[in-house]
C-alpha cells in the first residue's frame, strides 16, 4: 500500500491582513470612482451601494 502525504502551505496572518486591506481598498476605490463617472448607467449601478456608505451623489 503507498501513503501519499500532501501538505498544504498555510498563510500567516500577516498574509491575510495584506489581503483583506487590499480587497477593502480596491473594492472601495471601485466604489468611490463609480461615484464620479459620467455615464448613468455606471452612476445608478452603484448608486444604492453609494448611499449605504454616505457618499453624496446627488
Amino acid at each position: 500500500m503507498n501513503t501519499v502525504s500532501v501538505s498544504i502551505p498555510q498563510s500567516s496572518v500577516s498574509e491575510r491582513v495584506k489581503a483583506v486591506a487590499a480587497a477593502l481598498v480596491i473594492g472601495l476605490a471601485l466604489v468611490y470612482t463609480t461615484g464620479f463617472a459620467a455615464s448613468t448607467s455606471v452612476h445608478n449601478a452603484a448608486h444604492d451601494t453609494r448611499h449605504g456608505l454616505a457618499f453624496p451623489c446627488h
